[in-house]
């Protein structure tokens, strides 16, 4: 400490013997003087620092009062707690961006390959493009029975559900939803056959899951068929597919962005209700002009009515595949599109929208 606290100043009874007694603290007259040992120099007490009960400067502070001081050289005295450190400075380093969570670079390859192979199809010749669905149909109960089975021992027996998903897409492009309904029904008895040649345990599980995935994939996918068999079918499976990746793409975009509010965030904690507004915004924007400008006899503000809805079952879809994924333990349905994960998480949000569509243009411009 400095001079002003351990000196002796005049008028405070420590620099000679005609003054008044020593004032609290410890003892330090003439005749003691040549008894105690050396004082060291120890750094100065800070303005405020510590003091006795009078208002002058305290015998010890906190803790260890010299440097060469530890705590066996005073037993008699409880140590204190050490002063806490102070707080670390701010780090310098940039904040992290937020991440997309996937490859975007894949993701967009991916995308723009599918997207050549299904305008080529859909416009080149129309029986191609009904072996696209029936084909996208097939991998997708692939993955769907393959994850139950790993997951949770179900199994749904994947070939009268193959064979009867593709009959029910080609149904439904030939014979209409006659053919359709007629065709699910056909598949959902073979399904109950053919699991008739196992043991029964576990039977009732996996016939209804099994029926379970044939209205899941290839009955919804059907819908998209029966877009196709009108004049101007092209278009109207284009509309529904423009209308489907703008509401998930206006989603992802302003949820990635400005998303704070979670959704459903047991079910799928990544989506948030901003991005819920940028799927409908979005989404009838682009229904508004496709129903303008490409369906015959279509008028824009029919547009954004298919535009809402369209982001409702979009969005519905994912969550209900999100449920099932939540269900079996699993980030995605497969692996085949990087980027993207598997197929069935690319229809997700394609196959309950596809009814949607089919009614909402049955509704405004016909069957025809």
């Amino acid at each position: 400490m400095n001079d002003s606290s351990w000196g002796a100043p005049a008028g405070s009874g420590l620099g000679g013997p005609d003054q008044g007694p020593a004032p609290a603290g410890p003892a330090y007259d003439r005749q003691q003087a040549a008894q105690t040992r050396p004082m060291p120099i120890v750094p100065d007490v800070p303005a405020g620092g510590f003091q006795d009960g009078h208002g002058r400067g305290a015998a010890h502070p906190s803790g260890p009062l010299f440097r060469d001081e530890t705590p066996h050289e005073h037993p008699q005295e409880p140590m204190s707690s050490p002063t806490p450190p102070p707080p670390p400075a701010p780090s310098s380093a940039p904040r992290q961006k937020k991440s997309a969570g996937r490859d975007l670079g894949a993701a967009i390859g991916v995308g723009v390959g599918l997207g050549a192979v299904i305008i080529a199809s859909l416009f080149i010749w129309k029986p191609a493009f009904v072996g696209v669905i029936a084909v996208a149909v097939v991998v997708g109960l692939w993955e769907l029975t393959s994850r139950l089975q790993e997951r949770k021992a179900i199994k749904a027996p994947l070939v009268p559900l193959a064979v009867g998903g593709a009959a029910m897409v080609v149904a439904g492009y030939v014979r209409g939803a006659e053919g359709a309904w007629v065709a699910m029904a056909l598949t959902a008895l073979a399904v109950l056959v053919w699991r008739m040649t196992e043991p029964p345990e576990g039977y009732l599980k996996d016939v209804t899951a099994g029926v379970f995935a044939a209205f899941y994939v290839p009955f919804l996918a059907t819908f998209v068929a029966l877009l196709l068999t009108a004049d101007d079918g092209p278009q109207r499976v284009l509309t529904f597919l423009i209308l489907t990746v703008v509401s998930d793409t206006g989603a992802y975009a302003i949820g990635w962005r400005f998303g704070k509010h979670k959704l459903a965030p047991r079910i799928s904690p990544g989506k948030t209700r901003e991005g819920l507004v940028g799927a409908v915004t979005f989404a009838m924007a682009a229904g508004a002009l496709c129903m303008q400008f490409m369906i015959d006899d279509g008028v824009w503000w029919q547009g954004l009515i298919l535009g809402l809805a369209v982001a409702a079952s979009a969005t519905l879809g994912d969550l209900g595949e999100s449920m099932i994924k939540r269900d079996l333990g699993i980030k995605d349905m497969g692996t085949l599109l990087p980027g993207h994960g598997g197929i069935m998480d690319r229809l997700d949000s394609l196959l309950p929208t596809a009814p949607v569509v089919w009614l909402l243009m049955a509704l405004f411009v016909g069957t025809g």
